[in-house]
């Protein structure tokens, strides 16, 4: 649309220069001549080579033209309409000359950049079966300025249109510039139908459109350590499934076969055999040595009868026990010794004493006898493990196991006479190893199976004897007669066939209520309660004196100080510590003997 203003020519719609195929009412310009330049403003400037070419400024001149417009200043121009004749013009004018080349066509059609791919390949042919092309959207090319439009008495150039073909014109003469081309783009032929497929509008030189935001299509191609992560947990899962199927099978096989029995008979799993031997040191190991040496005693006569425990101490055949072991014997009782083997022997009373709660028996008759190995009871620390061998109850060889739990504890047992003939007083060892009726005499043996004691006594709750008659059982609290005691008396029964007990020469008050031990008025036969001459006599002891230590070690009765003294042997020194009118003093004495009964 022409709005009065005149048209500037742009780059890309600047025509070339084209040399008229003919005249055209006027004289085409000599071969190598320059096509003159016109007053016009309008006129143009021919250049013998293609390319583009530019319009020519009009001339500087201040002022006004004939028409009365300003054409000396800068900016927009249009060019000088031709003069218009009254009638048919001879020929073109000069300055009209360019817009006739642009009406006019080429003298030959332009080829195109590339000839046609008889295969019918993309992206010039059709596209192949094998892939489909992407769509390319191009704009519809539109002239930059829209349809020309002629000026006023100015003839408007002819431009080629799609449908009628141009003619062909004659080649232009030698020297002559050659015609310039309208376009890169050869039009389409008349008839030739609209692309309607996007191969046949694909263009491989246009310029790229701009790009679109990226958009998820599928799923991102894995790396190889995400393809390793899917495989270990695929083969997780497959273990897990497995593992599931597996249980959930052999439940039910389990119960299947623990309803009907199983498919077979049963077979219970059993430990292979071991070699018997232990440790020297353990309780099977003592035990094993110790009880070929123990042996159990039945003892008879009279009314009563009774069983106990012994051990063998020499290959002679004699065997230390208790005192009240065999006292139900009497004179003219029966003791039968079994041996762990089963073997059995007939025995007779060697030698007994019933102040130390000790017998010594002997078998004749028994080859093969093995002694048990005497320890030293003053090494035996509070804590030492030991090992009590017997046959509480007449359960022969029985073994338990305990600690020393104490030292030195002064006990007496017996006294069921009533004359105290038959008191036994100990200074005994305290074990909590289980010690019952039936135990007494046996060996209390340390971690090296030695003997270390002699059980004698235990201490029970309540009665001593059940509502049933049956004998009360252990609770813990046992005691043993120090073995370096049970020696010095055994080799004294042995040898001479009665034990000599060391004596201080004094009587006691034994119903004294206070602590320590007070010495009588009176001796128990009515005589004075200190033998004249006797060991306290000349150590100064009085009468009515109070005892309260013995060797430094405190005493709280009279019992206290007859096991402290029965604890040495007779003509070993004694030191006593003993109050008298308010005043303490200390005495010593050397120990006198008497026989024991």
């Amino acid at each position: 649309m022409n709005e009065g203003k005149p048209a500037r020519a742009k780059w890309w719609n600047r025509p070339r220069p084209q040399v008229p195929s003919g005249p055209t009412g006027g004289t085409a310009p000599a071969s190598g001549e320059e096509t003159p330049a016109g007053t016009g403003t309008g006129r143009m400037r021919a250049h013998p080579a293609d390319g583009d070419f530019e319009l020519e400024r009009p001339a500087a001149s201040p002022g006004t033209g004939a028409d009365g417009r300003d054409h000396g200043h800068e900016g927009d121009y249009e060019l000088e309409r031709p003069a218009a004749g009254p009638g048919a013009p001879a020929g073109p004018a000069a300055g009209d000359t360019a817009q006739a080349a642009l009406a006019a066509p080429a003298a030959e059609p332009t080829r195109p950049l590339h000839d046609p791919d008889p295969y019918g390949t993309p992206p010039y042919g059709e596209p192949g079966p094998w892939a489909p092309a992407p769509p390319v959207q191009h704009p519809a090319a539109a002239p930059a300025h829209g349809p020309a439009t002629p000026a006023h008495g100015t003839t408007a150039p002819h431009v080629p249109g799609p449908v009628t073909p141009a003619p062909a014109a004659p080649a232009p003469g030698p020297g002559a510039p050659p015609p310039p081309t309208a376009s890169h783009t050869r039009p389409p032929a008349p008839g030739t139908p609209t692309p309607s497929t996007p191969w046949q509008r694909y263009d491989p030189w246009a310029a790229p459109a701009p790009l679109a935001p990226l958009q998820q299509n599928g799923a991102a191609v894995p790396s190889r350590e995400q393809r390793q992560r899917r495989g270990r947990r695929a083969l997780a899962a497959g273990a897990v499934l497995l593992a599931v199927v597996s249980g959930g099978v052999g439940g039910v096989t389990g119960a299947y076969l623990e309803r009907n029995g199983g498919v077979g008979a049963v077979e219970l799993p059993q430990a292979g055999k071991e070699p018997a031997g232990r440790a020297p040191g353990s309780v099977a190991g003592i035990a094993a040595r110790a009880l070929p040496s123990v042996v159990t005693l039945h003892v008879s006569g009279g009314e009563e009868q009774g069983t106990g425990t012994g051990f063998v101490l020499d290959t002679r055949g004699h065997i230390l026990t208790n005192d009240h072991v065999v006292e139900p014997a009497g004179d003219d009782g029966e003791i039968s010794v079994t041996f762990t083997s089963g073997d059995t022997a007939e025995a007779t009373v060697v030698g007994r004493d019933s102040g130390y709660d000790l017998a010594v028996v002997k078998v004749t008759g028994v080859r093969g006898l093995t002694p048990l190995p005497l320890g030293n009871s003053d090494n035996v620390q509070v804590g030492d493990p030991v090992v009590a061998i017997g046959a509480p109850f007449e359960l022969d060889g029985t073994v338990t196991s305990g600690i020393i739990s104490a030292k030195e504890r002064p006990i007496t047992a017996g006294g069921e006479k009533g004359d105290g003939s038959d008191v036994s007083y100990v200074d005994a060892l305290q074990t909590d190893a289980p010690i019952n009726p039936g135990n007494s005499g046996g060996p209390l043996l340390d971690s090296r199976g030695r003997v270390i004691g002699i059980n004698s006594a235990i201490r029970s709750a309540g009665s001593d004897t059940d509502p049933d008659g049956g004998q009360a059982g252990s609770i813990g609290l046992g005691f043993a007669i120090p073995v370096n005691q049970g020696r010095r008396v055994a080799e004294e029964l042995i040898n001479n066939g009665r034990a000599t007990h060391p004596v201080i020469g004094i009587t006691l008050d034994m119903n004294y209520p206070g602590d320590g031990a007070r010495v009588g008025t009176k001796g128990s036969d009515g005589g004075p309660p200190v033998t004249e001459g006797g060991p306290g006599d000349r150590a100064g002891i009085r009468a009515g004196d109070l005892i309260t230590e013995v060797d430094g070690q405190r005493i709280h009765s009279g019992e206290e100080l007859i096991v402290k003294t029965r604890a040495h042997r007779p003509g070993e020194r004694l030191e006593l510590t003993l109050e008298r009118d308010g005043t303490e003093r200390t005495v010593s004495l050397v120990l006198g003997s008497s026989d024991g009964g």
